[in-house]
Formats: structure tokens, C-alpha cells, sequence
């Protein structure tokens, strides 16, 4: 190796002795620093990543490596010194280690002169350096390669230009051949043998942060390839062409062809091999996580996942693929061969063509492709099924990908496939499961207690106890021993337990037997398991369907990690009639929220007008409260009361539209819900939050023209979108750990009573930026004539508010003292309605309850108008929706696996001179830098005996 070294600082100090070096690597900074900073527009991307440091590295390093290598042996040649090398007690083979050395030693000093870039991100934003270290490995690996390329062409002329071009375009072969631009015209498992060749392909595996073993053996073999063939092109050089040395000529053909094949093979065994890898990033978004296969170890019946993917595919979706393979193949390992995975083409086989079509309902989408002469549409399938008995769950395409809008092109990716795989496989496999799974998934036995009064028990409730005591027995019978039923009579002489211990315990009072009546008895059931115990009352004359339903849910929402019931309500959707007397049907729908909901739960809508939440709903989520009645409050209230969890979208204003203009304009909630939480100490205030941190809105602006009115839509900052970035949001929480920002749309301030929730645990979600003030007005539409900057009056104190909380622990009732409300709906003379139980005053330590500001963040109509202006952003309202719901129900599981990848990477926001300045300080630290090197390696080459073609013969001895 001594050989190796001397001729790799010969090579160096050819290099730095001329302007070579400096020329070659300051275009590739200045060049890198461009494309970084103006042509992937970094700052106007806001994400603090370094994704377009890496994206065009597989394009550059072919130009940089190309001038770098052309001159190696081409040089050699034309002047006449690579005879004396060769006549050198040096083996090729060290001869070509050596130059390989110092390109690679000059492409390391290059790529180490960007990081500057990183750096930078790290100090403007959250950086994931995990990318950051495989995007370096990922292009020092195929600098190798590239290198190993250059230096074999290079040995083949004397002529440096046309080793420069053959090395550019044998390295951009290989780049293109797993390009999208050329396995567009193949199908899919064309395309997939065409990327594991590309260099460019295999690159994006390890710069996203995997480094996977099949692509370094890839980059190692072609580096290894290419070297093996250069030494054979020097060897023969050393040989003439006669009889006596064509053995040796042989033999050294034979072996160099032993290396190639072998390594080929090794790329051929390896490539099935997709578990052999590390995952670089921060919160190992591209591994399985522990919730993932603690679900998947569980199975108790085979699982089936079936991937239905066309041969012939958009060209943006068929990259995926392969990605989803991948993932899928990992299901199937982690799971121990529970997992059964299929990937087929249903356009080769009929009957699963028509099973697709006719049992789950899976149809092909018609994608528009456009080729270079005509355009056309490709009915294609993108769906994957997952089946657990009687129960399935079908995903398309919509469901998994996400779409980027850039300057010049589009970024399809993956959603989040690990969340929307394991949420979608809870849902079919606690779909499915039965009481007696339920009772064997609890760490504890359930006790089931009914308390009762026999003495004063009414006449027409026996009835309502002999069912509970069906249903009780007979899942105690079939529980082996994991389920207990028992009685007790507060009120008998030898009884265990008080009304008072009733009470005390858990806060119920008795019904009463009449209105009017001084005697009162109980009918309650707890169950208790562990130290968790809950609530189920049996209203009226109950079922047994309804008891057996009611004990049920309660027992799997004791049980970890099954299917959990969601309810719905929002505001019923009823017709107006505006001034001239014309129908208006309601603007306001939330079809996006249920949608995304019903990703990892059941999601029902309730009717609380008869005072009570259904028993098989574990959580209850309310959206833009008005016009309730007492006892729908009453509802909210004791659900509360009962230990359940309330997430309430409770803004004071809500969207309407203007009878005058026809264009949207807000209006007080009226009959909501304020007063309620007003008693539990949060005060949603009746005025509007400004921001100057914003979300642009699309605004009709009135200019003056020549003297003429024009009316035009501008995207204006709109103040009443207040962002919220993740200096807004409360750092390390679960409910907002995943979000990069969350726009709240005429959103209402919060103040929460410290002296009321001082012995509850009270957390601000979501606050706005210190920028920001309050108006009373409903007039939300600017005025640039009276403000021109802005359009609005911008209040001079301005502040930070509270807009979404969170709280849990011992509540008071609202309608504490109270009896429940009467219908307030029935008619004199109609039927009676179901007597509501006796009021809950005191909830226990487990509830839980989220209060958001705007009642209008998670409307369809607001979704449609965002979308129109910032992408898919809207998407991080529903999962504020989602993350509220998974820390309601404590499924922190799942929203662990939601968060990974999703993390805050957002940039901190700066004006155009700072942008300018950190693109000044990158660009002359790199080239700084350079020149530094420069100059010290001279004034180390003249301090020092400069090396001649002598002292690498020397090297040997």
C-alpha cells in the first residue's frame, strides 16, 4: 500500500500545484450552492431538510468526476510517462489504487465543503441527521463508482476530451437506466430490474437515510467491476501481442472475467434480500415499529394482504411499488408467517379480477398519461386488501400517497404506509374479534357489580335486572374465570357496601321512583377491572341486545388495543331561507373529518336530544355546537361525568353566507356549549384572534381602474387563518407532536381559570404567535381603502392567545344540584319520554377533555378553499382531529406511529434579506474554504521535496 499512497499524493499535488482543483471543485459549490438555494427555491420550501443538497448529486458528481478522472492515464499516454510506470516494480493494480485514491480523496474534500449546508438548516430549523449522513455516504459510494468508470476510460485514449465525454456518457447510462424517464416505457417489473441497475435509482435508497446492504454491495461491486477492468487495460499495455505471452494475456482475462461474474452473482443473490438494512433516521421512519409487531405477533388467524398493482401504471406511481413490496414483505416476517402477503397484476388473472371488483369493490382508475406524440388513459390498479376473517378494509391509491406541488414538477410519495397499514389491520382484526378474545386479551379479571335497591326497586324495572342478570351469566360462563357478575343490595342489613360508599366511591346518586316522590333506589352497573372501573347504566326497560352491547363495549374499551367507537355529532344539516325567500341549503359539512376518522376507528353520528351518549361510544367528538338544548348539554355533560373523554370544535363564530354580497361572512354560535365549559373554568371568548402568522386566503379586492371599479380574487393575508407553527404548539405533547403547522380559521381565544383547574392537569395546545390582537366584529372581509397595507386595523397591543387545551382529572357536573332537563321537544298529551337517571356530580380521575377555538378548521368548505391555495396542507387539521381522538382513547400506539416521519421540520421564518444573507455566508464560506486548502497544501508542497516518478519505485522498498 506504501505504492498505492505515493502515487495518490503524486496525484494530489498535481492537483493543487495548478488551478486544476480549485477550477473543477469551485464550479461543482458554485454550482451545487445554485441549484440548493435558487433552483429548489430552499427557503420557500420551509421544510428543514436538505433534500435538494442530494437531489441533483447523481447529475453533478458525473461532471466533477469525469474532469477529474480524464486526464489520469489519458495524460500518462500522451506524455509518454506511463511507459515508465509500467517498466516500475509497481503492480498495476496499486497503480490504479492509487489514482482512484486521490480523485476520490479530491471528491471528499468537495462534498466535505457543502457541509456548510446542513449546518445551516441545523441552525434554522429541526434537521433529521440521519438523511444528512446516508445522503454523504450515498454520494462518496457512488463518486466511487463514477471514479472507477472515469479511470478505466481514461486508460483506453491518450485523448482527455474524449475520455471526458465517454465518461459522461457511460456514467449517465447508467444513471438514466433506472431513471422514470426510461422505465416509464416498461412495465412494472422491468422497471424494477432497470432501477437496480441505475446508479441514480439506488442512490435515493440511501440518501433518504436506509442503507440497505443490497445497494452498497451494488456500488462496491461496480466500483470493484471497473477496477478489475482497468488493471487489465494497464496489464495489457505491458505485454505485447505475440505467442509466448498469450497465456498470460489469458489467464489475466480469465481472471478479471472470475471477478465480474462473481460479483454479478452476488448482486443477483442479494437482490431478494430486503431486510438487511439500517434505518439512519431520527425516528426510524422506514422500520417497523414495536406497536407494529407487538399487533402483528397477536394474530390469532392468518391475516391476508394483497396488493393489486397494474404492469402498466402512471409513471409517478410506479416507482412506489416497489417501496411498497418492500414494506409489505416486512409485515409478513415481523408477523412469524401469520401475515400471508400477495402481490398480483389483476389484469393476468380473471377470477381475482372479478373477486377485486365484485367483493370489495376495487375498480381500476383511468390515469391520463401523456406521451410524446399523442395522450392517453391507462385503467390501472394502485389498491391494497386486507382481509382477517369476515372483516376487510380496501386501500387505494388516494389513501396512500400524497402529492407535492413544485415550481416545474410534481413530488408523488407515500403517504405514511406503516400508519395507514397497522390502523387499517386494528380495524379488521378487532372488527372480528369476540367477547371471549376480549376477555382473554385483559391483564386483569372483570368484575361486573350491580348495585341495587330491591326495597325500592320500581315494579317496572324488575325486568330491566333479571336481563342484566341474563347477560351477566352468561358471559360469566363462557369467561373462564376472566369475568365475575355479582349483586348487591346497598340497602340490605349485612351489606358490604353504603349508599353513602356508592356515592363517595364514584359519585352516583339514586334515581328517584317518582317525581314527586321522597324514596329513590338503585339500578347502576360497574365494572371493574383493575383499579379502572366504569359506569353502564341500563336506560328504561333495556334488551338484551342493548345490555349485552352496553357490557361489551365497556369490556374492550378496558381491553388494550381494540377497536374504539367514535361519536359524531356535528350541526344538523338544515335548509335557510334568505331575505328574498329562496331555499339555501347549509355551506358547512364535515365529510373530510368522519373520513379520517374512520381510518383507525368506528365512527357513528349521535343524536343527543334524549339526553344521553350511547354506551359503545369510548370517545365523543362535537364540532361547532349551536343550538343545543339543555339536555344535549346534559349529555356532553355526564359522558363526562362518567369517566368519557369530550373533544369539542367549539369556536364562538361560525361561517355563513352574506345576504346581500353572496360571499361568505361569519356569525355568532348561539346555544353552544360556552356556558357549560365556562363551569368547568375555560372560557372560549365571543371575539375573533388576528395573526400576522397566516395562512393567505383568497379575497374579492374592489380596484380602482381608470376611474372604473374592478372587483378581482387576490391570496391575501387573511389574519383571521391564524398559523400556528411549532413555537405555537405545546413541545413534546401527543396531540401536537406530528404537526409542522395548524391553521385555525376564525378562531376564538381561550382562558382557562387557574384557580378552577388547579388540581386537574391543563395543557395549551396550540397558542398564537405574539403578533397577534382581537376583534369583535364580524366583518372579516378587508377594507383596503381605510387600510391599505393590510386591509384590516391592526390593534397596537397585540398579544399571544390560547387556542386549543386540553384537560384531565376530577370534573364538577355542570348541572351540579340539578335534576336532569326535561324534553323540551315533546307535545302536551304525547308519549312520555324515557326518564333520564339521577345527575353525576363528580367525575372520576379519567376524564378527559379537549377544547379548540375555531369551530370552522375542520369544514369541508374552508378544506376546499385552502387546498386551492396550499396543497394537501389542510391534512394537518385532520390530524390535530386524529391525534385529540388518539389521546382521548389513549391510543398512544397508534399516534406514535402517525408521528414518525411527520415530526415539526419547519423553518424558521425569516424576510428576503436574511434569506439573502445566509445564501451570501454559505457560497463564500465553501469557496474560503477551498482557497484555504489550497494555499496550505502548497505551502506544505514547497516546504517539502516534490515527488517524482523515483520515489513511487521507492515506495516498494
Amino acid at each position: 500500500m506504501k505504492q498505492a499512497i505515493a502515487i495518490t499524493r503524486k496525484e494530489l499535488e498535481g492537483y493543487f500545484g495548478s488551478l486544476m482543483a480549485l477550477i473543477f471543485v469551485g464550479a461543482f459549490l458554485l454550482t451545487t450552492l445554485f441549484v440548493f438555494f435558487w433552483v429548489d427555491t430552499f427557503f420557500a420550501r420551509g421544510i428543514a431538510d436538505v433534500r435538494p443538497l442530494f437531489r441533483w448529486m447523481p447529475v453533478l458528481m458525473i461532471l466533477l468526476v469525469a474532469a477529474l478522472t480524464m486526464r489520469q492515464w489519458s495524460e500518462e499516454q500522451r506524455s509518454g510517462t506511463l511507459e515508465v510506470l509500467l517498466t516500475l516494480p509497481v503492480r498495476p493494480l496499486h497503480l490504479v489504487i492509487g489514482k482512484f485514491m486521490a480523485v476520490l480523496t479530491l471528491v471528499l474534500v468537495a462534498l466535505a465543503l457543502t457541509f456548510f449546508l446542513p449546518l445551516t438548516v441545523s441552525l434554522l430549523g429541526n434537521l433529521d441527521w440521519g438523511p444528512v449522513f446516508g445522503g454523504y455516504l450515498a454520494a462518496l459510494l457512488l463518486a466511487a463508482a463514477y471514479t472507477a468508470i472515469g479511470l478505466f476510460v481514461s486508460s483506453l485514449t491518450d485523448n482527455q476530451i474524449v475520455a471526458l465525454i465517454s465518461t459522461v456518457l457511460i456514467c449517465g447510462l447508467f444513471y438514466l437506466v433506472g431513471s422514470s424517464s426510461v422505465t416509464d416505457f416498461f412495465g412494472d417489473t422491468a422497471g424494477e430490474v432497470l432501477r437496480a441497475i441505475g446508479s441514480g435509482s439506488r442512490f435515493e435508497s440511501i440518501q433518504r437515510g436506509v442503507v440497505d446492504l443490497r445497494d452498497l454491495v451494488y456500488y462496491l461491486s461496480l466500483s470493484g467491476i471497473f477496477l478489475t477492468l482497468n488493471v487489465v487495460s494497464l496489464d495489457a499495455k505491458r505485454w505485447s501481442s505475440g505467442k509466448r505471452t498469450q497465456p498470460h494475456r489469458l489467464a489475466m482475462a480469465l481472471t478479471a472475467l472470475l471477478v465480474v461474474l462473481n460479483l454479478i452473482v452476488v448482486n443477483v443473490w442479494l437482490f431478494p434480500l430486503r431486510t438487511l438494512r439500517i434505518d439512519l433516521t431520527e425516528q426510524r421512519e422506514y422500520s417497523l415499529s414495536q406497536t407494529t409487531r407487538d399487533l402483528l405477533n397477536n394474530l390469532q388467524e392468518p391475516l391476508l394482504i394483497r396488493g393489486y398493482f397494474s404492469e402498466r401504471t402512471h409513471p409517478l406511481l410506479a416507482p412506489l411499488v416497489p417501496n411498497i413490496r418492500d414494506m409489505l414483505q416486512e409485515y409478513e416476517i415481523a408477523s412469524g408467517n401469520m401475515v400471508e402477503v400477495e402481490v398480483v397484476d389483476p389484469a393476468d388473472d380473471a377470477e381475482l379480477e372479478a373477486e377485486a371488483n365484485q367483493t370489495y369493490g376495487i375498480e381500476p382508475i383511468p390515469f391520463q398519461v401523456e406521451g410524446r406524440y399523442e395522450t392517453s388513459f391507462i385503467n390501472s390498479y394502485f389498491d391494497i386488501l386486507i382481509r382477517y376473517g369476515d372483516q376487510h378494509v380496501v386501500l387505494g391509491f388516494q389513501d396512500l400517497i400524497e402529492v407535492e406541488q413544485g415550481r416545474d414538477s410534481i413530488d408523488v410519495r407515500l403517504r405514511n404506509l406503516e400508519y395507514d397499514l397497522t390502523s387499517s389491520i386494528r380495524k379488521v382484526v378487532y372488527g372480528f374479534q369476540s367477547v371471549d378474545m376480549v376477555l382473554a386479551a385483559l391483564e386483569e379479571p372483570a368484575v361486573l357489580t350491580t348495585y341495587v335497591t330491591m326495597g325500592t326497586l320500581p315494579e317496572e324495572m324488575s325486568g330491566a335486572l333479571t336481563t342484566i342478570e341474563t347477560v351477566a351469566h352468561d358471559i360469566a360462563s363462557r369467561s373462564g374465570g376472566k369475568f365475575t357478575y355479582r349483586v348487591i343490595d346497598p340497602d340490605a342489613p349485612d351489606s358490604p357496601v353504603t349508599r353513602q360508599d356508592i356515592y363517595d366511591t364514584y359519585g352516583l346518586p339514586p334515581f328517584p321512583v317518582s317525581l314527586f316522590s321522597e324514596e329513590s333506589y338503585y339500578l347502576h352497573m360497574i365494572l371493574q377491572v383493575g383499579d379502572q372501573a366504569e359506569l353502564i347504566i341500563p336506560g328504561g326497560d333495556p334488551s338484551e341486545a342493548e345490555v349485552r352491547t352496553s357490557i361489551e363495549s365497556a369490556l374492550k374499551r378496558q381491553a388494550p388495543g381494540f377497536l374504539q367507537t367514535v361519536g359524531l355529532w356535528t350541526p344538523p344539516a338544515e335548509p335557510t331561507v334568505d331575505m328574498f325567500g329562496q331555499i339555501q341549503q347549509p355551506i358547512s359539512s364535515w365529510e373530510e373529518l368522519r373520513v379520517a376518522l374512520r381510518q383507525e376507528y368506528t365512527v357513528r353520528d349521535v343524536d343527543l336530544s334524549g339526553g344521553q351518549v350511547p354506551a359503545e361510544i369510548d370517545v365523543l367528538v362535537v364540532v361547532a355546537p349551536q343550538g343545543m338544548s339543555d339536555r344535549e348539554r346534559f349529555a356532553i355533560d355526564q359522558y363526562l361525568m362518567r369517566g368519557g373523554a369530550v373533544v369539542l370544535a367549539a369556536g364562538s363564530y361560525g361561517i355563513a353566507v352574506d345576504q346581500f354580497t353572496g360571499g361568505l361572512t361569519v356569525a355568532p354560535l348561539l346555544g353552544g356549549v360556552r356556558e357549560m365549559l365556562a363551569s368547568y373554568g375555560i372560557y372560549v371568548g365571543e371575539s375573533l384572534v388576528m395573526d400576522v402568522q397566516n395562512e393567505p386566503f383568497p379575497v374579492p379586492v374592489t380596484r380602482n381602474v381608470g376611474g372604473f371599479a374592478v372587483q378581482e380574487i387576490q391570496a391575501l393575508d387573511y389574519p383571521f387563518f391564524v398559523d400556528v407553527r411549532s413555537d405555537g404548539m405545546a413541545s413534546g405533547n401527543a396531540i401536537v407532536s406530528n404537526l409542522e403547522a395548524v391553521t385555525l380559521n376564525w378562531t376564538s381565544p381561550i382562558t382557562v381559570d387557574a384557580e378552577l383547574n388547579s388540581e386537574r392537569e391543563v395543557t395549551v395546545l396550540l397558542r398564537s404567535s405574539a403578533e397577534s390582537w382581537t376583534q369583535a366584529s364580524t366583518v372579516i372581509q378587508p377594507d383596503f381603502d381605510r387600510y391599505p397595507e393590510t386591509g384590516f386595523l391592526v390593534a397596537e397591543e397585540q398579544q399571544s392567545y390560547d387556542l386549543a387545551v386540553s384537560v384531565q382529572g376530577v370534573f364538577a357536573s355542570a348541572f351540579q344540584g340539578q335534576d336532569p332537563p326535561a324534553d323540551e321537544t315533546g307535545e302536551e298529551g304525547g308519549e312520555a319520554t324515557t326518564p333520564l337517571p339521577a345527575t353525576i356530580e363528580v367525575s372520576p380521575e379519567t376524564a378527559r377533555l379537549v377544547v379548540i377555538g375555531s369551530s370552522e378548521f375542520v369544514d369541508d368548505i374552508v378544506f376546499d378553499i385552502s387546498s386551492n391555495l396550499m396543497g394537501n396542507r389542510y391534512i394537518n387539521s385532520l390530524k390535530l382531529m386524529q391525534n385529540a381522538v388518539a389521546w382521548s382513547t389513549e391510543d398512544l400506539d397508534l399516534l406514535s406511529i402517525r408521528a414518525r416521519g411527520t415530526q415539526a421540520r419547519s423553518l424558521v421564518r425569516m424576510g428576503e434579506g436574511a434569506q439573502s444573507f445566509w445564501e451570501i455566508v454559505n457560497v463564500v464560506a465553501a469557496l474560503v474554504a477551498l482557497v484555504v486548502i489550497g494555499v496550505v497544501w502548497n505551502v506544505r508542497r514547497r516546504s517539502v521535496q516534490p515527488m517524482e516518478l523515483v520515489d513511487v519505485a521507492d515506495g516498494a522498498m
